[in-house]
């Protein structure tokens, strides 16, 4: 007995060796952290606790993510493709993800000639998309030294001071009418709201949502 759902069960199309990989996604972020592979018996453990189960092929063992490191895994949520051969994951990730110490275990880029056919639009917040990938990898491994990780170590007090100040400093910056000025303060303070929502533990996606629910809403004295 698997301990899963009947339904479930039969829903996803089990490899011959009873596997199905698992991608695991940041649930703030949306970075791929790692891909692991799934039997029924960890797939119901990973439902029954909350926390990541996986099956190991190379030792032949369930493992439970971070019962040595710390670093766990809390599951937000599962879904499986539309084919039933693989399951997303979104978990809240405490530490880093790989046993290197990195935040993902896809840290290696592969080189490339050139990206033809990218749409202009699709990179108007390629850096904002960047930005929240460094500060979730700065969350994760806390690298010695990074401004970011002296800013999460202080704790929200101090991130709170600082979205204050650098909301300060854009008011300056506009009302002094110099747009250099007022473009430089305005980065600062997105950094540091982007910073905020990593320690909040609240992506940026749900930001995006709500503005887009206001979308053709009667105005209000907060919106338009």
């Amino acid at each position: 007995m698997s301990g899963l759902n009947p339904e479930l069960e039969a829903a996803i199309r089990w490899g011959d060796d009873g596997l199905v990989p698992a991608v695991v996604q940041d649930a703030v972020s949306k970075e791929v952290l790692m891909l692991a592979y799934m039997n029924r018996e960890s797939l119901a453990k990973t439902l029954e606790t909350g926390e990541t189960w996986f099956w190991s092929r190379s030792r032949g063992e369930l493992w439970n993510k971070g019962a040595t490191s710390g670093h766990k895994q809390k599951v937000r949520s599962i879904a499986y493709d539309c084919d039933g051969d693989a399951l997303l994951v979104r978990v809240e990730q405490i530490g880093p993800a790989c046993h290197t110490g990195r935040y993902s275990c896809f840290h290696r880029d592969v080189a490339a000639d050139g990206e033809a056919g990218r749409e202009p639009a699709a990179d108007r917040f390629r850096a904002l998309n960047e930005l929240e990938r460094v500060i979730a990898s700065r969350h994760a491994e806390r690298p010695e030294g990074a401004y970011t990780t002296y800013l999460f170590e202080k704790g929200l007090d101090k991130i709170l001071k600082k979205v204050g100040e650098e909301t300060a400093e854009v008011i300056i910056a506009a009302k002094n009418r110099d747009n250099g000025e007022l473009r430089y303060e305005t980065a600062d303070l997105l950094f540091h709201l982007l910073v905020l929502l990593r320690e909040r533990g609240l992506p940026l996606d749900d930001v995006l949502a709500e503005l887009e629910s206001r979308a053709g809403k009667p105005t209000t004295n907060k919106m338009r």
